[in-house]
């Protein structure tokens, strides 16, 4: 496969500069002094000054009640929402801030950052569902509920499977009954087809989702035009959480996100996503579509080590993989601040066909992109569109999870994360931070065995002092040799060592450049006569902060957007 092909003008630049710019992007979270320090994150403590009103998210040391939102209003502050965890929705002043902060009964001030979108037939080849000649084929999901966080499910004729819709936007439903479910932007829906969509208004079926029998949870956090708050969001994990057992979910996709603003430790998204991961909820998130921003571009609440981080490939629409290349919006790891190795795996995401909301934002925004399914239908008949992104991406694992549980209900999520990673199909030489542990193969996804506790994805260091690339072993970290980081990352990385199986940490010569003609020993990372960080890469010449690395650009290219979605690509 070509899959890195896109990458290799980018990568051009320096493979080790990447390393020093990920080690100097940790910087920027030092702490301000005195007793504000540790307790607010950048992002807030940058729009602070000047803001009239700032909404913040602010986890107290103890469960909020009267005394803090007394001292929320003292400082002329409404609460907008409360959460769980400690964790309080605030409209503040912007010079109450720091104030704020100095409270002895506040741990931390995040940013209620907004959030937007992330971003079939020959996806689903190419991620290779099996075929009816298989037994695999007779797995639909039956008995599996995925919970899909968005802005909404349309009543639609191909999805069939809705068993509720808690609308956390717009009017709030107690009784979450599923004939109340709207999309007015259009995202959620065409996210949700892609996962159980049962290809009734398409011929032959081609356009079914992955999971058609899958029951399906709407919850809604995003307006009419796919945007929501981080404290939206929150309270809908939370509202997944309380529910879980109640309508047996298994299976979360959350094709959302926004910049990463603070440590995993301190991001409340992170927190919620964890928590259902550790309660049985296996939870895929869309990586973010800045990829062409460069690395550290992962968003949150992607940056959590549990989940599953789903990046996008280009099938260029057509199922051979010889044609394939990392979609170029597609966002890189590793992760800002934790440096954490992300994507987990791909899967196509590029054209794809899927459920349309009649009316919906996208429709009116993008007419052109609806697709008829059936040219038997009378005409204009459109009951499909047509969109891109790792929005797209993330429910064609977020069906096979649920697949993987129907198949084995005993599964727990740090296994089925496994196996989706140990089962992807490998890629050449390049950028693992591109790519993951490869693209989604659902059929041996399916056939593959063995157990984890849990999954966490590693985390990457640099040896300051040779400049290798060295990872936490998945073999060790997971507690399980069947399942090193070698055979994960494969051909993705030249690894140093020999005895791959049992050491903590698997150190590599090098990521080589994707590009044939540069390629070779000369240019591989640790060749400290060719790459010493004083001569050709110092800090203050090509890493500094004000020439590549600027912090507005990494904290403000959106997650996602209608240009991305709508936009062409070869």
């Amino acid at each position: 496969m070509h899959l890195l092909k896109s990458y290799s003008a980018r990568w051009r630049h320096a493979i080790w500069g990447l390393v020093l710019a990920l080690v100097w992007t940790g910087s920027t979270i030092a702490a301000p002094t005195g007793s504000q320090a540790g307790k607010l994150s950048e992002k807030v403590r940058r729009e602070a000054k000047g803001a009239a009103k700032l909404d913040v998210l602010v986890r107290f040391r103890g469960n909020p009640g009267a005394s803090e939102r007394a001292l929320v209003r003292s400082l002329g502050g409404d609460v907008r929402r409360q959460h769980r965890s400690r964790w309080m929705a605030l409209r503040v002043p912007g010079r109450v801030v720091a104030a704020l902060a100095d409270n002895p009964a506040v741990e931390f001030v995040a940013i209620d950052a907004p959030t937007g979108m992330t971003g079939l037939e020959v996806g689903r080849q190419v991620a290779d569902q099996p075929g009816p000649d298989v037994p695999e084929s007779g797995l639909k999901g039956a008995g599996v509920t995925i919970a899909i966080l968005d802005s909404g499910v349309a009543r639609h004729p191909e999805i069939q499977t809705l068993v509720a819709a808690v609308d956390l936007v717009g009017t709030y439903d107690p009784t979450f009954a599923p004939e109340t479910s709207v999309d007015p932007d259009g995202h959620g829906t065409h996210v949700a087809g892609i996962m159980v969509s049962n290809g009734s208004r398409s011929s032959g079926g081609r356009f079914a989702g992955v999971a058609p029998e899958a029951s399906l949870v709407s919850v809604r956090v995003l307006n009419e035009e796919g945007r929501g708050t981080s404290s939206t969001v929150l309270a809908g994990l939370e509202w997944v959480l309380d529910h879980k057992d109640q309508y047996g979910i298994r299976v979360l996709n959350v094709s959302l996100g926004h910049p990463i603003y603070e440590p995993a430790a301190f991001d409340p998204l992170v927190q919620a996503v964890d928590r259902l991961w550790d309660a049985g909820v296996v939870v895929v998130c869309a990586a973010g579509n800045a990829g062409n921003a460069g690395h550290g571009t992962i968003g949150s609440p992607c940056n959590s080590r549990k989940v599953i981080t789903v990046g996008a490939i280009n099938d260029r629409g057509t199922p051979p993989l010889a044609d394939d290349f990392v979609a170029y919006y597609s966002s890189l790891g590793p992760t800002r601040i934790d440096l954490v190795a992300k994507p987990d795996l791909l899967a196509p995401g590029n054209r794809i066909v899927s459920d349309l909301s009649p009316g919906s934002y996208l429709e009116l925004m993008a007419p052109s992109l609806r697709v008829q399914g059936d040219p038997t239908n009378r005409p204009g008949a459109f009951e499909h569109i047509q969109l891109k992104g790792t929005s797209m991406s993330a429910p064609l694992v977020a069906g096979t999870a649920a697949l993987m549980l129907q198949q084995d209900p005993s599964l727990n999520p740090g296994t089925v994360k496994a196996r989706l990673m140990l089962s992807a199909r490998k890629v050449a030489v390049g950028d693992p931070f591109a790519t993951g542990a490869g693209v989604l193969d659902i059929l041996a996804a399916l056939r593959t065995s063995g157990w984890v506790a849990d999954a966490p994805s590693p985390r990457v260091f640099c040896d300051g002092a040779g400049g290798q690339l060295n990872v936490e072993n998945t073999a060790v970290l997971w507690s399980n040799p069947s399942f090193p980081l070698a055979a994960l990352w494969s051909g993705a990385v030249l690894w140093a060592g020999a005895t791959l199986w049992d050491q903590a940490v698997v150190s590599s010569y090098a990521v080589f450049w994707p590009d044939a003609t540069t390629s070779g020993s000369a240019l591989l990372w640790p060749d400290a006569t060719l790459w010493p960080e004083a001569t050709l890469w110092p800090e203050s010449t090509l890493w500094s902060e004000a020439v590549l690395w600027d912090e507005d650009l990494l904290l403000d290219v959106p997650i996602e957007s209608l240009a991305t979605l709508i936009e062409d690509e070869p």
